[in-house]
């Protein structure tokens, strides 16, 4: 079973909803002829995160929809016509604050997940939002069959928490929107999160100044499973460069589950027990920021 993400490396036009709609529906549509299972936005493409310092939470309200929105309906409508599930970003309505979400959904239209990110940027633009409070995986039903789903959001890969939430809930693949430029650096903190969780990684980031691409994607295999030719496995399964484009990241989820099945990362060998300052509510010196949300 290889299911095939479209990694949507675009460029938005601003806080045009409009324009970036239907950028979006294009190039879903092109993703499908590609021969993608499910497509997938970089971060808050709705308005191009196009967020700007000292902005009232208010006039970023303006800006901001809900679910009900013909914008994400127009989506769900694309992806029953596509047969094809699309993974799309936007700022969500929210009493008081937006916040920074996606919303997925499956090859028949229908919503199957809303992830607001958890871990904002509180020191910069994003203080502005509100975070996320859960992370949650769903099955998602795809043309390649169905794949157990969890989301993350750029700042969320720096947290080994939030993958391990996710692969705690069953999550096979974790979908990233992204829209920071993506150095090496974070392409191996995403590659461990994949190896760490045993789950398969897709990252989609904004093409153009100030984000370079880089969109890519990991599988959880650095290594030949028993029976399989000895040699170098590469977990890589994709890595764009900076041009605007749609990257096709085929996943073997067959290969991962079995992976999931007989190996020794993830969950086969934790010691819960031990982890209790993992939810210790204080920040302790030299972690301490005043403007942390916490």
């Amino acid at each position: 079973m290889d299911v095939t993400v479209a990694l949507l490396q675009l460029r938005a036009a601003g806080r045009d909803l409009d324009a970036n709609q239907e950028r979006g529906l294009r190039a879903c549509r092109d993703a499908k002829a590609m021969g993608a299972d499910l497509a997938l936005f970089p971060e808050m493409w709705s308005v191009g995160y196009d967020l700007h310092e000292g902005e009232a939470p208010g006039e970023l309200m303006s800006l901001a929809i809900d679910l009900g929105d013909p914008y994400l309906s127009t989506f769900g409508a694309l992806a029953a016509e596509l047969d094809m599930a699309i993974a799309t970003t936007f700022l969500q309505a929210w009493p008081d604050r937006p916040r920074n979400a996606v919303a997925v959904f499956d090859r028949h239209g229908e919503h199957a997940l809303t992830y607001a990110k958890v871990h904002t940027c509180d020191w910069d633009l994003e203080a502005a939002l509100t975070p996320g409070d859960r992370f949650a995986a769903v099955d998602l039903d795809t043309p390649a069959g169905t794949v157990r789903v969890g989301a993350m959001i750029c700042f969320d890969i720096l947290f080994p928490e939030a993958a391990r939430v996710l692969m705690l809930e069953g999550a096979e693949l974790i979908l990233v929107p992204n829209a920071c430029p993506f150095e090496p650096w974070r392409m191996a903190v995403l590659q461990t999160r994949a190896i760490e969780n045993m789950v398969g990684i897709a990252l989609a980031n904004h093409a153009g100044p100030g984000y370079d691409g880089h969109s890519c994607a990991y599988d959880p295999l650095p290594y030949p499973l028993e029976g399989e030719e000895p040699g170098d496995v590469d977990p890589t399964v994709v890595r764009a460069g900076r041009e605007e484009g749609i990257v096709l990241a085929r996943f073997d989820l067959d290969r991962i589950r079995r992976c999931r099945a007989e190996e020794t990362q993830a969950d086969a060998y934790r010691k819960p027990s031990t982890y209790g300052a993992l939810v210790r509510d204080e920040a302790r010196s030299p972690f301490i920021r005043p403007d942390a949300r916490r």
